[in-house]
């Protein structure tokens, strides 16, 4: 590319980039993710870094964003900087090289990068005095009204000396589906709640949307030498910060590597949205013998992880039957590449969600996925001329009849002649979790459906392999196997039986503490709402959905038929071997264990303790490994009991 038409390129990217700035920091209505932004913005990083020309007016020698014209503007006593990012571990291995080097060898201090709104706060004699954005760097917005809403924010510290802190404002996922039942206007997501509550005039609306101050900086500091990192953090949380409660010393890049992974891996279970990690020089006198550039300092960098959001366009929307009869709508996407996987549809859960995040069909939308959960539509990005309103089937997509609406929820209630439902109901049954009816597909049942007639669950045990080989693609070795597995299915475990009936809102685990709790199916089928409330997780929603499903003759009648072609559930004393440490605990694994995670789960669970996925002040032990991340953060900082596995093991053998 000839140098006019670098030139050229890198006018167009700024104008495109400089748009989406405004969008972002002015109007608080992003139409990219960042993931597409970043895309844009190293594209002009690297044109500039080939032609080495940096036109005046490059957003890459801006900080921040504009400032409002409705809000004070305040000087910061202390320039604000942005945070140069590495790309992947190839150029963070760089970068710790190259700060080696300038010092002889040195630690590495790792935090979360929050995704919020950057905030410098000042106390004076130990009180709080202002709050300003970040703005430009130079002049941010004097938002001490709003901030001195926030809950997080001490308006009194121990510390009497003068101090500046910085730190992002954020809305953590509770406060941001709390205040989105409750609101006529939905929020996007977290870090545009904060962003609106902060750039709000009436202090009031900021206070209701009950957001969070996270600090990670001092910027001044009289009377006391923070000369670490560390040193840093640690002040912070003695004057009642919060900081996420997530910080390492590393000395080399693997151990960074391997924090960034620890949390990587963990970032979806955290209540606040972080994007990345932030690593710095831990020593404070090293960083100023290494120095600044213009927009940002050298001792430190942001690794931003995998994007979990994009946006791409809304093409349709196909509503689809589950096996409860309960009518989906599943939106067709622009394929786009998103958390490692090439995603095409996402769900949009119901009538309501649809109508709370305005999206159209033919419009632009963010996507967002976690972990392995199907991908969910956030929010509009941008409608267009052509998009159009979603329209609400009043028919049965699969079967044509009429559907009958409960809320935000639409339901077809022909349970034995749609055909989606009683495919989806028998494929759930004969599932790995369920009875494991091996080599049984989805597929498998729609070809009984359609030619053998098969409506109900316990036709599943009338089959024959005459019958079998009737279907296409059914030899003698698959209708054998078949056959034989559906015989091997008839020997099985109480909460996997539980698990397979399909009762609505009833998954693995819920079946699991029913059993456990119950013993029997014939205690399940006899017990009251009430009985079923008193089982921990299961609310009043789910009770109901249990005692209704053992009060309906058809399903009543249906179990009969199972026990009468076969099926015997080992009714175990689960709890035989309680053991007092472990009985009614509630325990949380983290880091590497010497076993496989679901086999100390289960050994746990048949002790007559329970698991959980997450620390709170209801967990009594976490059992820790090697390369323990967040939760034995939060565990420590809860002062909740600490397990090795020799001390896990030690309760074993104690009780």
């Amino acid at each position: 590319m000839d140098s006019e038409k670098i030139l050229e390129k890198m006018k167009s990217l700024i104008s495109e980039i400089d748009k989406h700035n405004y969008n972002y920091y002015v109007l608080d209505n992003p139409t990219i993710s960042d993931s597409e932004y970043d895309k844009l913005y190293y594209s002009l990083v690297d044109l500039e870094k080939e032609s080495g020309i940096i036109l005046p007016y490059s957003p890459t020698l801006k900080v921040g964003g504009d400032i409002l014209e409705s809000f004070t503007k305040r000087k910061h006593e202390v320039n604000l900087y942005s945070l140069n990012k590495v790309r992947d571990y190839s150029d963070l291995a760089d970068w710790v090289n190259d700060m080696n080097k300038q010092t002889g060898g040195t630690e590495f201090a790792v935090e979360y990068k929050f995704d919020g709104l950057s905030l410098v706060i000042e106390y004076e004699n130990g009180v709080f005095k202002s709050a300003t954005t970040r703005g430009n760097g130079s002049v941010g917005e004097d938002v001490t009204a709003q901030v001195k809403t926030i809950r997080s924010v001490p308006l009194s510290i121990p510390f009497k000396g003068r101090l500046i802190v910085q730190g992002e404002g954020m809305m953590t996922n509770k406060s941001f589906e709390e205040y989105n039942k409750k609101a006529e206007e939905k929020l996007k997501n977290p870090r545009n709640g904060v962003a609106g509550a902060i750039r709000n005039l009436d202090p009031k609306e900021t206070a209701k949307r009950k957001l969070d101050f996270f600090c990670y900086q001092v910027l001044l500091s009289e009377g006391v030498n923070l000369d670490s990192q560390e040193k840093v953090h640690n002040f912070i949380k003695e004057q009642g910060f919060l900081t996420g409660d997530y910080f390492y010393i590393c000395t080399n890049v693997n151990e960074i590597i391997s924090c960034i992974e620890q949390v990587d891996k963990i970032k979806n279970e955290i209540d606040t949205m972080i994007d990345g990690m932030v690593i710095k020089i831990n020593n404070v006198s090293a960083r100023e013998d290494i120095g600044w550039t213009a927009k940002f300092p050298r001792w430190a960098v942001a690794f931003k992880f995998a994007t979990q959001e994009v946006s791409t366009i809304l093409k349709s929307v196909t509503w689809q039957v589950g096996r409860t009869g309960r009518v989906t709508p599943i939106a067709n996407l622009d394929a786009v590449e998103l958390a490692g996987a090439t995603v095409t549809r996402a769900t949009l859960n119901n009538i309501d969600d649809i109508k709370r995040k305005g999206v159209y069909e033919n419009s632009r939308v963010f996507v967002r996925r976690s972990n392995e959960v199907i991908p969910e539509i956030m929010g509009l990005a941008e409608k267009f001329e052509d998009s159009k309103e979603i329209e609400v089937p009043l028919i049965c997509p699969s079967c044509g009849e009429v559907l009958v609406q409960k809320g935000p929820l639409l339901y077809c209630e022909n349970h034995f002649g749609c055909r989606e439902q009683v495919v989806d109901r028998i494929s759930h049954f004969a599932s790995r979790n369920a009875m494991n009816i091996e080599g049984f597909s989805e597929k498998t049942a729609g070809s009984l459906y359609d030619n053998l007639n098969v409506r109900h669950l316990s036709d599943l045990y009338k089959l024959t392999k005459e019958d079998l080989l009737t279907l296409d693609k059914f030899k003698d070795k698959k209708a054998d196997n078949t056959i034989n597995s559906l015989k091997a299915s008839k020997k099985t475990e109480l909460y996997k039986f539980l698990y397979s009936l399909g009762i609505p809102e009833v998954g693995i685990k819920t079946a699991k503490d029913i059993a456990k709790r119950f013993k029997t199916l014939e205690n399940i089928s006899s017990a009251s709402e009430e009985d079923f409330v008193q089982v921990d997780d299961i609310g009043e929603v789910i009770a109901k959905n249990i005692k209704t499903f053992f009060e309906d003759q058809y399903y009543l009648e249906e179990i009969q038929k199972l026990f009468h072609s076969g099926i015997e559930i080992q009714e175990v004393e689960i709890f035989s071997n309680v053991n007092p440490n472990f009985a009614g605990k509630t325990f949380v694994l983290t880091g590497a264990l010497s076993k496989p995670r679901k086999e100390i789960e289960d050994l746990i669970e048949s002790l007559g303790g329970k698991t959980s996925s997450s620390v709170s002040k209801n967990t009594d032990y976490v059992l820790a490994g090697e390369e323990a991340g967040s939760k034995l953060a939060k565990a420590e900082a809860l002062g909740i009991k600490i397990l090795s596995e020799e001390d896990f093991n030690k309760l074993l053998i104690l009780g």
